[in-house]
């Protein structure tokens, strides 16, 4: 308020809240900048940096650097293939699976790291004195996470009408060919009276669980990096010295492995948006195992002998 002294704001004691929600520190225009966006820019400052660092000294005879970092490509690419059992499916997304790990992996440790948060100014509103940091990590505000979950569900479906096909990509959701049945087997197949329209319910669960994809990626990693950071202001409040480090090194492994599930997780998104489940589909209508045509072959060769 404009009627507190600077007497007042010098004795006032300065509290270090965190909200769930990134704070503001300017705006241009109508857009909010917060600290969680210029976290954000630093990480990517930080990983051109990075790669144009590496690009210099690419040799054919590899550095220290080149061979550590090619140590750990090899290594990413193998744990891709892992998911994927295509080495093919995991060139195509490789490039975008390990730019999320690395920018999500920066982003959580650099809200770990000392000093950074210190840095900001406090801010007076209604009587009551509050610190806002300057710096929190990208991946504690919802509005981040959010966007990668929904980036990584769009991009699989738009990687899956690449490798399959639109239309098979829409009827995994809209099972028009399921309803189709109806009518062209319905002769032949009594049963698909019953059976086609569980599928395209099916494929409409299919549909909600895209959503429900995008929730689970992104509250997730929200949820476990927030956590921590609550759990670090709590033990620097309790006891400032020697106390919080422990809890700052189990941080740094959280957020190693935060990193880790949401891109492996993405890998698994978009390895199934690449599965063309039409060549699974059962030969038969009543052979559930899809073993159905080589049990018809085998009784028409029984039959000619």
């Amino acid at each position: 308020m404009a009627n507190i002294t600077t007497e007042q704001h010098n004795t006032e004691h300065v509290n270090h809240e965190v909200t769930i929600y990134a704070e503001p520190i300017f705006s241009v225009g109508n857009f909010q900048i917060t600290n969680s966006l210029i976290t954000s820019w630093l990480a990517l400052i930080i990983i051109f940096a990075l790669a144009l660092t590496i690009r210099r000294k690419m040799k054919k005879i590899p550095g220290k650097l080149q061979h550590f970092f090619e140590i750990i490509m090899n290594g990413a690419i193998s744990l891709c293939d892992q998911v994927t059992n295509d080495r093919k499916i995991s060139v195509k997304i490789f490039p975008l699976i390990f730019s999320l790990f690395l920018f999500i992996l920066i982003s959580n440790w650099l809200g770990l790291v000392p000093g950074l948060g210190a840095l900001g100014f406090t801010l007076y509103e209604a009587g009551h004195a509050s610190f806002v940091p300057l710096f929190r990590s990208g991946t504690a505000d919802i509005n981040t996470t959010l966007a990668f979950g929904l980036m990584v569900v769009i991009a699989s479906n738009f990687f899956g009408v690449i490798t399959v096909g639109a239309w098979k990509t829409f009827n995994k959701y809209v099972n028009l060919k399921a309803l189709g049945s109806m009518v062209t087997k319905v002769r032949k197949d009594p049963g698909v009276i019953i059976v086609a329209p569980i599928t395209f319910f099916v494929g409409l669960l299919e549909l909600i669980g895209e959503m429900a994809k995008v929730a689970s990626l992104s509250f997730r990693l929200f949820g476990n990096v927030f956590a921590g950071e609550v759990l670090l202001v709590s033990m620097s409040a309790l006891f400032a010295y020697l106390v919080p480090a422990p809890f700052l090194f189990l941080e740094v492994f959280v957020g190693l492995i935060q990193a880790l599930i949401f891109s492996l997780l993405a890998a698994v998104y978009f390895t199934i948006a690449a599965q063309d489940h039409d060549e699974h589909e059962p030969a038969h209508p009543h052979d559930v195992s899809g073993t159905g045509g080589e049990h018809e072959h085998h009784d028409k060769e029984v039959a000619h002998a």
